[in-house]
C-alpha cells in the first residue's frame, strides 16, 4: 500500500499560505485602523475568507490617499496667510465663542478673517447668473471645482463661458470628481480639453485595484475668479438645479457668493485639490490676492477629507454643539451621522437646547432614507425635533446655533461625508447672516417627525430600514 503525500503537502501550504495571509492583514489593521468597530471587521472577515477578505482589504480597506496626501505636502510650497482675525466681532460671541475659535483655529491652521462679504444664493436660479456673471468677468484666473458637472443645458452654458475665458488669456483650471461627473464617460471633461481648457477628474481610474477610491470622493463645489470673488455651497451644476423651470427632479439648494479675504482660503483649497490631482503648483497674485475690508463678517474655511483634513469638519460641529446655549438647527438632504453626532445632539436637547434637524420628506436616495428611518429614534427620545421639508428635494446643507453661529457648505450629515468625503464648509461669527439663514430654516419645517410615524410602519418595511441602516457608512 503506496501513501500519497501531495494531498497532505497541499494542505500544509494551504493552511501556513491562510495562516500567514490572516496575520499580515490583522497586524496592518492593528496599527492602522483607529475605529475599533471597523478593525474588528475587517480581522473577522480576513479570518472566516482568508484569500476573499485580503484581497477586499487591500481594495476597500487601506486608507492610500492619507498616504499620497503626506507625500505631496512634503514637496509642495503651501499658502498661508497673516493672521487677520477681526476684533471687531460682538465681545459677547467672543465670550461665547472663544473656545470654537480657538479649537478650530489649531484644527485647521487657518485664521479667523474679518472684513468678508457674505450673500446666500438659493437654488440655480439664483446662483448661477451671479456666477455666470462673474465668469464674464474674469481678467486673469478662474478655479472651478464640482462635485456634479453636467453637459446638459446650463452645464453647456458654463462650458461655453469658461472656453472663452480661456481663448481671451485667462487661466482655467477646472476640476470635476471621477464619479459625480461621469465614471465612464465624462463628456464636460472631454469637451473641456478638446478645448485646449485644463481640466482634472478627481481620483478616476478604470483600474479594479483602484477601485477603493470609489469610496473616496471630492464632494467639494468651489469658484474663484480673479483671486477676488468667491462661490461655495451644496450647489452643483446641472439642469435640474434650475428649480424654476420645473425639471422632472428638481434639486433645491443654497450657496454662498464671497468677498473678501475669505475668498484666499478658498482658493487654497482649491489649489490643494488641483495639485492633489495633477501636481501644477498654482502661485501668483493672480489666483491669491491680498484683500481689503468688504463686509462685516468674521469667517474661516473649514476642510475635511480621508487625507491630513480628517474629520475637521465633524470635530467643527461637535464643538459648535457643545457650546449651544438656546438653538441648534441643521438641515441637511441626508441624515445618517455617527455615534459622536448623535450622542452630542441628543445631549444638548437633553440640557434644554432647543435641537431641530430639518430633512427632506423624501430624498433622491431612497436608501439613505430608510436607514434614517431606522437610525432617527434616539434622537426623538432625547426631545430632538425632526422635520420634514416638502418637495422639490432640498439639498442644502446649513447649521445654526444661537443666531449667532453659522457652518455651512458641501458636507452632509452622514458617515460618508464626514468621514470618505473631500469636504468644504465656511464658518461665520456674524449675527445678520446667522439670524437670516435661521429663518431661512426654520421656514423650512413643513411637518414634524414623531415617533407615532416610526410606530405605523409595517414589519417589512421596519425590517427593510434596520436592514439599510447596517450599510450607514458607505450610503
Amino acid at each position: 500500500m503506496t501513501f500519497d503525500i501531495l494531498p497532505h503537502f497541499s494542505l500544509v501550504t494551504v493552511t501556513i499560505i491562510r495562516f500567514v495571509l490572516v496575520t499580515s492583514v490583522a497586524l496592518h489593521i492593528l496599527l492602522t485602523k483607529r475605529n475599533t468597530s471597523s478593525a474588528i471587521g475587517w480581522i473577522g472577515i480576513c479570518v472566516l475568507m482568508p484569500a476573499l477578505g485580503t484581497v477586499l482589504y487591500l481594495m476597500f480597506g487601506i486608507n492610500r490617499v492619507r498616504r499620497l496626501a503626506k507625500k505631496l505636502v512634503s514637496g509642495r510650497s503651501s499658502h498661508r496667510f497673516e493672521d487677520s482675525h477681526s476684533s471687531s466681532w460682538n465681545r459677547e460671541l467672543d465670550g461665547q465663542f472663544a473656545p470654537l475659535a480657538m479649537m478650530v483655529g489649531k484644527l485647521t491652521s487657518r485664521p479667523l478673517v474679518g472684513g468678508n462679504k457674505i450673500v446666500a444664493l438659493h437654488d440655480g436660479d439664483g446662483g448661477y447668473p451671479c456666477m455666470l456673471k462673474t465668469i464674464d468677468e474674469a481678467e486673469q484666473s478662474i478655479l472651478l471645482c464640482s462635485y456634479i458637472f453636467r453637459n446638459d443645458q446650463i452645464g453647456g452654458l458654463f462650458i461655453e463661458k469658461l472656453i472663452a475665458a480661456q481663448k481671451r488669456g485667462v487661466q482655467v483650471r477646472v476640476l470635476v470628481d471621477g464619479i459625480g461627473s461621469g465614471y465612464f464617460l465624462s463628456s464636460v471633461y472631454r469637451r473641456l480639453r478638446r478645448a485646449g481648457v485644463p481640466c482634472g477628474r478627481f481620483m478616476h481610474s478604470m483600474l479594479p485595484w483602484r477601485m477603493p477610491f470609489i469610496n473616496l470622493r471630492n464632494h467639494r463645489k468651489i469658484l474663484v475668479v480673479d483671486g477676488r470673488i468667491g462661490f461655495m455651497g451644496g450647489l452643483n451644476i446641472a439642469d435640474e438645479n434650475l428649480v424654476s423651470r420645473k425639471p422632472p427632479n428638481p434639486v433645491s439648494d443654497t450657496h454662498f457668493q464671497l468677498e473678501g479675504p475669505v475668498v484666499k482660503q478658498l482658493a487654497e483649497a482649491m489649489a490643494w485639490d488641483w495639485y492633489f490631482v495633477t501636481q501644477e503648483t498654482l502661485e501668483g497674485d493672480i489666483y491669491f490676492k491680498e484683500h481689503t475690508s468688504t463686509g462685516e463678517s468674521v469667517a474661516r474655511i473649514v476642510t475635511a477629507g480621508p487625507d491630513t483634513d480628517l474629520e475637521k469638519i465633524e470635530y467643527t460641529m461637535l464643538q459648535a454643539i457643545t457650546l449651544a446655549r438656546r438653538q441648534v438647527r441643521l438641515m441637511t438632504p441626508y441624515f445618517l451621522p455617527g455615534s459622536r453626532v448623535m450622542s452630542e445632539l441628543a445631549l444638548a436637547a437633553l440640557r434644554g437646547v432647543q435641537v431641530d434637524v430639518i430633512i427632506p420628506r423624501r430624498s433622491n436616495h431612497p436608501p439613505l432614507d430608510w436607514a434614517c428611518s431606522a437610525n432617527i429614534a434616539p434622537l426623538l427620545d432625547a426631545g430632538v425635533r425632526v422635520w420634514l421639508v416638502n418637495p422639490p428635494f432640498n439639498h442644502s446643507k446649513l447649521m445654526v446655533v444661537d443666531r449667532a453661529w453659522s457652518f455651512v457648505g458641501s458636507s452632509n450629515l452622514d458617515i460618508r461625508s464626514l468621514r470618505l468625503n473631500f469636504e468644504i464648509n465656511m464658518e461665520t461669527y456674524d449675527v445678520v447672516m446667522a439670524e437670516m439663514l435661521d429663518d431661512f430654516i426654520c421656514h423650512h419645517r413643513n411637518r414634524r417627525l414623531t415617533h407615532h410615524d416610526l410606530d405605523k410602519r409595517n414589519k417589512l418595511i421596519q425590517i427593510r430600514d434596520a436592514a439599510a441602516r447596517l450599510f450607514m457608512p458607505y450610503l
